[in-house]
């Protein structure tokens, strides 16, 4: 029994790998916190040296120079606010760099992506593009879902590693990008989203009732949209919108009931005008019988000629 106990800890402490974290501002401190609690060394760097303060307290090597930073560890974590901002701070330090795995957990698109992963092969690094679709304070859950792509055997490689960052670590696949242009597919629900919310709590707080008291509800009808999504996806996949559970016409209809409640609420309604045009075109061009999806054929452009 202890033979077996004293394997099954070395196996565990094999994981513990030494960790670079670059950039702390509230998500990359997140980040290099989830290691520390997982026990692995790990290195910090940020242009502003006193946001190392507390991670250093609970651990962490505090590392000014860049090029130490990233010599420090075989698995380099880049938290900074966009692909331009990390190669302007790894730049420098690419020849300390090569053959070590970079991972980039920032904001950006597939474009970026595939540039930062042309430079990662013009210096010899092993890269792979992440995203997060959390909040700081959800790193490290078990739930939590981060996004990566690029070579899959150096994913598998890091797995185990990358798994304390959010239980729900998904490889999209070999192309480089795919990480940013899920997360840009996903991100594109949060705003309007959330702006349907705050419209909903201003309409309840023109009563006098408190936005909380929304909370519930909005939870519930959210769930509902979950709920239709896979059968949405299924009619934007096969193109037939014939079979709608609701008709993309029910949707133009209400167009006046969201002016009357605008008016009754004394609220600013025009951040929904593009939707109403959207949904007019869509009934112009003869969808007004058909599902809602339909309108993903108005926001694809046509092919540009080659």
């Amino acid at each position: 029994m202890a033979a077996s106990k004293h394997r099954n800890k070395t196996s565990q402490d094999d994981h513990r790998i030494a960790v670079s974290v670059i950039g702390l501002g509230s998500m990359g401190a997140a980040l290099a916190g989830a290691f520390l609690d997982a026990g692995h060394p790990t290195t910090v760097w940020n242009r502003t040296t006193a946001k190392a303060a507390p991670l250093v307290a609970r651990g962490a090597t505090h590392v000014r120079d860049i090029e130490a930073a990233v010599a420090a560890s075989p698995l380099v974590i880049a938290c900074l606010t966009t692909y331009d901002a990390t190669l302007q701070v790894l730049a420098p330090a690419a020849s300390a760099l090569a053959g070590r795995t970079l991972v980039t957990l920032n904001s950006g698109t597939p474009a970026n992506a595939r540039g930062l992963a042309e430079w990662a092969t013009r210096h010899d690094l092993r890269f792979l593009d992440g995203a997060v679709k959390n909040v700081p304070d959800a790193v490290g859950k078990p739930d939590t879902l981060l996004l990566y792509s690029g070579d899959k055997a150096v994913f598998d490689e890091h797995q185990a590693v990358l798994k304390v960052l959010g239980g729900d670590t998904v490889h999209l696949g070999t192309e480089p990008d795919l990480a940013k242009l899920y997360e840009m597919a996903v991100g594109g629900t949060l705003l309007p989203a959330l702006l349907g919310f705050f419209q909903g709590a201003a309409l309840v707080t023109s009563r006098g009732k408190s936005a909380s008291t929304l909370v519930p509800y909005t939870v519930k009808w959210l769930q509902m949209i979950c709920a239709v999504l896979p059968s949405l996806a299924e009619e934007i996949d096969t193109g037939d919108y014939s079979k709608p559970a609701s008709s993309l016409g029910l949707f133009h209809e209400g167009i006046p009931y969201d002016h009357e409640i605008g008016a009754e609420g004394n609220l600013d309604v025009s951040w929904l005008e593009p939707m109403h045009d959207l949904l007019r075109e869509a009934v112009a061009r003869g969808h007004g019988e058909h599902s809602i999806s339909a309108l993903v054929e108005l926001l694809r452009k046509p092919a540009t000629a080659a």
